[in-house]
């Protein structure tokens, strides 16, 4: 390994190594830890936690992204776009940077059997929309031991949670089941494909097919995606979906609208998995129903081992 690579890989050890300790000696709001966890919890068994990742330049690495079962990408204000992590099967100690939630992530997570939601904050307005979703929100506010700031960072970019002392349990089982989709064989057809681009008005991502490793290796912003470890983050299975992106009724802080993302509604989509592309459809009669994947002549699309992203593509 060349003198710079290893100067790197040292860089990124330190950092997580300082995450750890700062987890394990400061509270979100610089106290000291508690043995226990202030609960927000309804007394149902939440099925996935989700948390709202922030996905700009100096938001990365991430941590923790890559043990997520799925990966949602989504626009927001000003063309950008950020990630909602769903973990089911398996918890990091330690996930980030967390920042605030839209309106377009309540809709999208109706597809669970009431998830708990791991974020900053919100707009005021959406606040009391996200207090009656059928969800359990865990904010700073509500668990204020579960969150701490990285020093690594700036804010609002190092904002971390400890998803041990949110009110949830991994279930073991991978949340795509929760989706009805399963892994399966390869299906038949299906084009060539080494790298597809997904491009939205301020940001982009790339998935580039690497057959030694069984992954498509995700880059954001043209720039390789990679763990706090230095490990490249990859993805098992991608779905490129259509959507409607609308104007909603909420503005940031600068004034910019906030996009709102219809989930709800049928549409193309492209699956990608074992280095090939597959023409696609999507479906969802509701926001309390599933969406459905299917082929073209109506055959259902199983996934490949490994997480799943998701990538909600405007319709241009």
């Amino acid at each position: 390994m060349s003198a710079a690579g290893v100067k790197n890989r040292a860089a990124a050890l330190f950092a997580v190594l300082v995450l750890a300790v700062t987890a394990a000696c400061t509270g979100g709001d610089g106290s000291s830890p508690s043995s226990t966890s202030p609960s927000s919890h309804t007394g149902r068994s939440a099925d996935v936690l989700a948390v709202k990742i922030d996905n700009v330049a100096p938001a990365r690495p991430h941590t923790g992204l890559e043990r997520a079962d799925i990966v949602y990408v989504e626009q927001v204000e000003a063309g950008l776009t950020r990630i909602l992590a769903v973990y089911s099967s398996d918890l990091p100690p330690v996930i980030g940077p967390v920042r605030s939630a839209r309106e377009t992530d309540l809709e999208l997570l109706r597809q669970f059997d009431w998830p708990t939601l791991a974020f900053s904050g919100a707009q005021s307005r959406l606040l009391p929309v996200i207090d009656r979703a059928p969800l359990d929100p865990v904010p700073p506010s509500k668990a204020p031991r579960a969150y701490f700031r990285g020093p690594d960072r700036p804010a609002p970019h190092n904002l971390y949670l400890r998803p041990e002392r949110i009110p949830f349990t991994a279930s073991g089982v991978d949340a795509v089941a929760e989706l009805g989709l399963k892994v399966g064989a390869r299906p038949p057809g299906g084009e060539p494909e080494d790298s597809r681009t997904v491009r939205y008005p301020s940001a982009s991502v790339t998935f580039t097919w690497s057959a030694g490793s069984e992954r498509w290796l995700v880059s954001l912003d043209g720039a390789p995606a990679r763990t706090v470890e230095g490990e490249r983050i990859g993805a098992g299975t991608v779905v490129v979906q259509d959507v409607d992106v609308r104007e909603s009724d909420f503005r940031d802080r600068s004034g910019n609208n906030t996009p709102f993302t219809e989930t709800v509604g049928s549409g193309d989509a492209v699956v990608l998995r074992d280095g090939r592309a597959y023409e696609a459809r999507w479906s969802r009669s509701s926001a309390d129903a599933d969406t459905v994947f299917s082929t073209p002549d109506g055959r259902r699309v199983d996934l490949a081992e490994g997480p799943l992203w998701i990538l909600y593509a405007p319709r241009g």
